[in-house]
């Protein structure tokens, strides 16, 4: 029995899609364990280019269980567009929906956009998906799980109630306009119709398969230092993406899990608010933008440019407990003579190697930066580390140095081949 977790070791968007994809050739199962379709993976296969919100990487390779879990929320409406998506595409895997995962209700979605319009420039950048209010409800315990859809009667009471508070809220603090009752009724039936064959008791299933001694790939969406506990806070999403969350979305023992990879982009980015010691601006930030093809997945919005950080990365490794380390998208940096890595931090004219929890002494940082020399050689497409340039090689050897982590793994563009495999996972 193997089971690996896979997590994105920055603030997301940094390729877990596709490496989830390569690795999950050989997995019987995926899961996904925490968040919803406020975070995205693009995966390019025989089957085309997709880009997926909730359903499982995995689900482009036959005989795989795609496993979404209870520590996910769920936009029915979002899933119910993915599983046609896959329909129409033949995309052969199987996919399981938990039972106890909680639906993102129209209210929420209402609510988390009319909050951050009442934020104003004080705003936390929310995708606006309804994430955080459902998440809300679920530690109020007020929320909708999936399994409630089998029994409309009571479940429509629940609504009821909800929306007694939720348009209260609506009306008289936000100035919106109250949800109807009999709009979301009306749709409560075809969600059940189009998802119900689906809805699992996800736990059951990846236990007997864990017992079968089978290969389980566990699927981590955004990024590290975007953790509700662990990440830069308040400019966080709301729930736990780093490996931790695998065990409580998922109903696993800790004792369970073999090995964590945490997967990095050769440089960073970051969508929304919040501190990014490394940040770039002007030509360069614009050029990996350009070049990297930087927007998010989900919203679209261009993405923020820095140079990788270390520190940060060093203290994502402690935090998930990582084994190993995946690079993807070193191939963005053969366009550039002269590579920045932040190797240390200053703040107020003194020197730190720790990644502060404070959002105000993380903006106030000074990035102290290493620089290598580049290739001006393509990587792009490179399946072998014997075909890449020297400086590159170096690039990869210092990382791996600076971080004290193995890179097993290094992505050189987005399609399948476009591989290499350092070492075996």
């Amino acid at each position: 029995m193997t089971i690996n977790t896979i997590i994105g070791g920055q603030w997301g968007d940094e390729g877990k899609g596709k490496i989830i994809d390569h690795l999950a050739k050989k997995a019987d199962v995926i899961a996904r364990y925490s968040g919803g379709n406020n975070a995205g993976h693009t995966i390019e296969n025989d089957h085309g280019k997709f880009a997926l919100h909730l359903v499982p990487c995995g689900v482009g390779w036959e005989g795989t269980k795609n496993l979404i879990g209870s520590g996910t929320v769920i936009d029915p409406n979002v899933l119910i567009k993915e599983l046609e998506l896959i329909k129409e595409n033949n995309l052969p895997g199987e996919i399981f929906i938990s039972e106890k995962a909680h639906l993102i209700m129209p209210y929420h979605i209402k609510l988390d956009q009319a909050e951050e319009n009442y934020r104003g420039n004080k705003a936390v950048g929310t995708t606006g998906r309804g994430i955080g209010p459902a998440y809300s409800d679920k530690i109020s315990r007020n929320g909708i799980r999936m399994g409630d859809l089998s029994n409309l009667q009571s479940l429509k009471i629940k609504i009821s109630e909800n929306l007694k508070i939720k348009n209260k809220i609506l009306k008289e603090i936000y100035g919106e306009e109250e949800i109807s009752e009999a709009d979301i009724f009306d749709k409560l039936d075809g969600w059940y119709k189009k998802l119900g064959k689906y809805i699992s008791n996800t736990e059951k299933i990846i236990h007997e398969n864990i017992k079968k001694d089978k290969f389980i790939l566990l699927e981590g969406a955004q990024g590290a230092l975007l953790d509700i506990d662990h990440g830069t806070y308040p400019f966080v999403t709301s729930s736990n993406s780093i490996s931790g969350g695998s065990l409580t979305g998922l109903g696993i023992g800790a004792k369970e899990i073999n090995k964590v990879l945490g997967v990095f982009k050769a440089f960073c980015t970051r969508v929304g608010e919040g501190p990014f010691p490394t940040e770039i601006f002007g030509e360069e930030a614009e050029k990996i933008r350009e070049i990297a093809g930087e927007f998010g997945t989900t919203t679209g919005r261009p993405r923020r440019i820095g140079w990788f950080d270390a520190i940060a990365a060093k203290y994502s490794a402690q935090i998930n407990g990582l084994d190993s380390i995946v690079i993807t998208k070193l191939d963005i940096l053969d366009h550039f003579e002269k590579i920045k890595v932040c190797t240390g931090y200053k703040h107020r004219g003194k020197e730190i190697d720790f990644f502060p929890s404070d959002e105000i002494v993380l903006s106030e940082i000074e990035p102290i930066y290493e620089e290598f020399n580049g290739w001006n050689e393509s990587t792009y497409n490179v399946d072998s580390i014997e075909k890449i340039n020297s400086n590159a090689k170096e690039f990869i050897k210092n990382l791996e140095k600076i971080i004290g982590i193995p890179i097993d793994i290094i992505s050189t563009g987005p399609s399948r081949k476009a591989t290499i495999i350092v070492n075996q996972i």
